[in-house]
């Protein structure tokens, strides 16, 4: 471990979200000391606790503008990384809250703060899709369209308030990560993924999408930091694949049936309707719903190459070995192994 104060004291919002947790892992490893805001009391289990250690913790909310302030203060640098995905209709308010209203609080007090380097994390959601096989590059202007969810239409709009701070002289470099997969909790996140394999979920589609290695893009967010560019923003993708072959990698990862049946438009509008029902039986969010559905059903392909022509050497890892290593954790993180062959409730 490098000395803690060799690169610079950090706030990191989200920090104990998927990939704020990653985030911070990476920047301590490089030398920087981390605050970090937190909402609840529980530390993600993912990570190791002797990490979590190390973290100046400060209880907190981007929307609390007096708070966030406190927590800003003496920082060097700005990873904002706090965002609410979901795709349920009830938290609607709470997106676009949390996604618009708070990247404005801390674009504005990271201005006043006079911040030296500052990240935001969007996501490639923000460059809008069309759902036509096009393939995404970060010049792609956002264009109103059926398959931006809202949690899209948040963060194209939180998006802006970065590219406002920019224009009045923050020095800020925006990441569009695709969908972000590797080992977490598996009941939030893209991380319900992995259980939707786990519990044999049946349907498949063939629409393709964008995915990369939470890793990646931690490594990339702390590459782009500890640079000197300013106004630019990056797309981070491993790799463009069907969400068929996704879900039968994840299987295959797991020793588990793969999807069977092919969701069409019209199946999947069937499903996501049950998925409905059951999530509010069991209390638990469904990963399907009207939008996710939409989604899945979308080919979008996203490009890359300007992240590896800005970063010499960066390599993103293949999408087979993030599955296959996340597989292993979440097996190894299970306390007691389901009996084998044991069907999810319902399917």
């Amino acid at each position: 471990m490098h000395n803690q104060k060799d690169k610079g004291r950090i706030l990191v919002t989200g920090g104990t979200g998927f990939l704020g947790a990653y985030l911070i892992r990476q920047l301590l490893e490089n030398g920087w000391a981390v605050r970090a805001l937190r909402r609840g009391t529980a530390l993600p289990a993912f990570i190791p606790a002797h990490i979590f250690d190390q973290v100046e913790w400060v209880a907190g909310d981007i929307l609390d503008v007096i708070g966030l302030a406190e927590a800003m203060e003496g920082m060097d640098a700005v990873v904002h990384s706090a965002a609410k995905l979901s795709f349920s209709r009830n938290d609607r308010h709470e997106i676009y809250h949390t996604n618009i209203e708070g990247t404005a609080n801390v674009v504005n007090l990271a201005l006043e703060q006079n911040i030296r380097r500052f990240v935001h994390v969007s996501s490639v959601a923000a460059l809008g899709r069309t759902g036509n096989g096009e393939t995404v590059t970060e010049k792609k202007s956002w264009e109103e369209s059926k398959w931006n969810t809202r949690y899209a239409i948040s963060k194209f709009r939180g998006e802006i308030e970065v590219w406002r701070g920019i224009g009045e002289g923050l020095p800020a470099v925006i990441v569009n990560p695709s969908t972000i997969l590797g080992f977490g909790d598996w009941n939030h996140s893209s991380c319900a993924l992995f259980r939707s394999a786990w519990q044999e979920f049946p349907w498949y589609t063939e629409g393709v999408n964008g995915f990369v290695d939470v890793k990646d893009v931690a490594r990339a967010i702390v590459a782009l930091l500890e640079s000197d560019i300013r106004g630019e923003r990056y797309i981070l993708n491993g790799d463009n694949w069907t969400f068929r072959r996704l879900f039968g990698d994840m299987a295959a990862g797991f020793g588990k049936k793969p999807p069977s049946r092919e969701a069409t438009p019209f199946l999947a509008g069937i499903a996501w309707r049950k998925e409905r029902i059951k999530s509010r039986f069991s209390g638990k969010p469904s990963i399907l719903t009207r939008e996710s559905a939409r989604v899945a059903q979308s080919r979008t392909y996203f490009d890359n190459s300007k992240i590896l022509a800005q970063l010499p050497g960066f390599q993103f890892t293949p999408l087979e070995k993030t599955i296959k290593e996340a597989c292993g954790e979440y097996l190894r993180s299970m306390p007691l192994q389901p009996a084998a062959g044991r069907l999810a409730e319902g399917h």
